[in-house]
């Protein structure tokens, strides 16, 4: 499931827990199974889960099911690439330590709201409908820990605002 998403655009601190092991593989049916064509140089990245994880919002809990990004290289590739993310669907960026956070859509397909989230779990920002493609920055605002990508128009259509608390296992810890 490799929606085309964001390059990360800062320096990268060291790599979270490696969890490439158990992960999906380009070309394997990951989340969804969505198409994915790679340029014949740009080598396949394998992500890890999909795992549970829940957005407690004022209209109720939202649970989703994400790929996790966690390495330099994962973080890097993201959801570029892929042609789809079907809904109920993202995937979670760790970048280990609370910064300044830049995203951009470079070779993403699919537009995404992009989800700011502090290392307790809060919603810092919510960015709507990223542009397919661009290259423009989106920027966390403040620092924040995780990123979480959803298809487009999902934060609008479930609530999900700045304040409300996400739930998953490497939140809050």
């Amino acid at each position: 499931m490799l929606v085309a998403a964001l390059a990360v655009l800062f320096a990268l601190a060291p790599a979270g827990p490696g969890l490439a092991d158990s992960a999906k593989g380009i070309g394997s049916p990951g989340i969804g199974s969505p198409a994915i064509d790679l340029p014949a140089d740009v080598p396949p990245v394998r992500f890890g889960g999909p795992e549970a994880l829940e957005i407690a919002t004022r209209g109720g809990v939202r649970s989703f099911d994400v790929e996790l990004a966690v390495d330099e290289a994962q973080r890097a590739r993201g959801l570029m690439y892929r042609r789809s993310l079907p809904a109920g669907r993202g995937m979670l960026f760790d970048f280990g330590a609370e910064r300044d956070v830049a995203m951009w859509m470079q070779n993403t397909y699919v537009s995404l709201d992009m989800v700011f989230i502090r290392s307790d779990g809060r919603i810092a920002r919510v960015a709507e409908r990223a542009t397919p493609l661009s290259t423009a920055t989106i920027s966390s605002g403040e620092p924040v820990r995780f990123v979480l990508e959803l298809p487009a128009g999902t934060a609008r259509a479930l609530g999900i605002a700045a304040g409300d608390q996400v739930a998953h296992r490497l939140i809050g810890r």
